[in-house]
């Protein structure tokens, strides 16, 4: 089946389409258990409680010798007081003897503290013959001592739900000795090519066909914003074959098409979405990516993206990355940006909200688009600028705000 051409009739502008999209958006609530060394990256699906002090004892700051404070009173550079060694501990060792007056023990960073000692004396204030040692400087109570639940006490939650768990935080995980952590599931999305001239990567390419761009750059958009991209072969350009396609991916959740959201003969997602469920938005007055598509199905969010590579991913991060992210129950991402002259003049499509790469050089933003359909619109760029649907003109020298990629 075919349909016949069907022009845009009205497009809506882009926040609009981001109200409308996030409105339909909810987070994950299915939870899983991971190895603390998969758990960086993830979110946190219950509260981090303590059920241990850390650190579990006493411990040594630094390398030296644990001793009774109250020995080491009268202690000067010029006249020392002279303690007898009792001992040496190690890290991994326990003591075994309890340090009484006059003594003290050999111990290294790290290692236990033995009975008796309240401070410890760093081995650069002393000086050792045999067993005999002697002190120059007076040490006070608790001195190079890391206090056993010093940093975390029986008891303490640690970690809040919903907390990201970094670096750190996955090694405060892993003090309270926890080898597997609960976190919310990533969301699955389901990635569809469609088109009849789409060919995988890696096969012979015959006239008329081209390779599968967007199902990769998808991937790796849905992949870095915490999704799991779910790819599919693609479906021809027939409503038999797309509704087939589209029950396939349903199970997963979000749907991406790319391709056949546009106007033509063939672009039939529309009436797909259309029959299977509802359509919210079809165009959004933004430029590269006019011809975009959502709607939702049996609760699933669905996107039908422009087949053209540029269109497809600059909407990827306009509008699926915020998507993914809030269903991961992660922040929302930030760009950084420098401000920059821009080094040619833009004339821009009035009424269309428009992304714009650049390239940066010697310090000055050069423009970098080339058509939707060229991919090295992206891959040349180090970023883009946007121009609001009021611009007409960007001149030359103008200084403008680059996001970076």
């Amino acid at each position: 089946m075919t349909t016949k051409m069907r022009p845009f009739k009205d497009t809506i502008p882009l926040d609009q389409a981001r109200a409308l999209i996030d409105g339909a958006i909810h987070p994950i609530d299915r939870t899983e258990r991971v190895p603390l060394d998969a758990a960086h990256g993830r979110v946190l699906a219950g509260d981090a409680v303590a059920t241990a002090d850390v650190p579990p004892f006493s411990r040594a700051a630094m390398d030296g010798y644990a001793v009774r404070s109250g020995d080491t009173s009268s202690a000067t550079p010029t006249i020392p007081t002279t303690l007898t060694c009792i001992e040496e501990v190690f890290t991994g060792q326990m003591p075994t003897r309890t340090v009484g007056q006059g003594q003290c023990t050999e111990i290294s960073t790290g290692a236990p503290m033995p009975p008796g000692a309240d401070a410890v004396v760093m081995v650069e204030q002393t000086e050792a013959d045999s067993s005999q040692v002697r002190v120059f400087a007076a040490a006070e109570p608790g001195q190079n001592i890391g206090r056993q639940g010093a940093d975390i006490k029986t008891g303490q939650t640690v970690m809040r739900a919903g907390e990201v768990l970094n670096a750190s935080r996955v090694g405060a995980l892993a003090a309270l000795g926890l080898a597997h952590v609960e976190v919310y599931a990533r969301p699955r999305v389901a990635i569809l090519s469609t088109g009849n001239e789409i060919v995988d990567p890696g096969r012979p390419l015959e006239p008329g066909h081209i390779y599968d761009i967007n199902r990769f750059t998808l991937a790796a958009v849905i992949a870095d914003h915490g999704g799991v991209p779910v790819p599919h072969r693609t479906a021809a350009d027939t409503i038999a074959d797309l509704s087939r396609a589209v029950d396939e991916c349903l199970a997963d959740d979000v749907l991406v098409f790319s391709g056949g959201s546009s106007v033509g003969e063939r672009d039939l997602i529309l009436d797909v979405i259309d029959r299977k469920g509802e359509v919210l938005i079809h165009g959004i007055a933004v430029k590269p990516g006019k011809p975009t598509l959502f709607g939702v199905i049996d609760g699933t969010p669905v996107f039908g993206m422009p087949g053209y590579p540029t269109s497809c991913l600059s909407n990827a991060y306009m509008l699926l990355v915020p998507v993914v992210r809030k269903m991961a129950r992660l922040p929302m991402a930030t760009l950084r940006s420098i401000r920059l002259p821009l080094g040619q003049r833009i004339v821009s499509t009035t009424g269309r909200h428009q992304f714009y790469t650049v390239r940066i050089a010697d310090g000055i933003a050069m423009p970098a688009f080339k058509a939707s359909g060229d991919i090295t619109s992206m891959s040349q760029a180090d970023g883009y600028i946007e121009i609001s649907a009021q611009t007409e003109i960007v001149d030359k020298g103008e200084l403008v705000d680059v996001k970076l990629f």
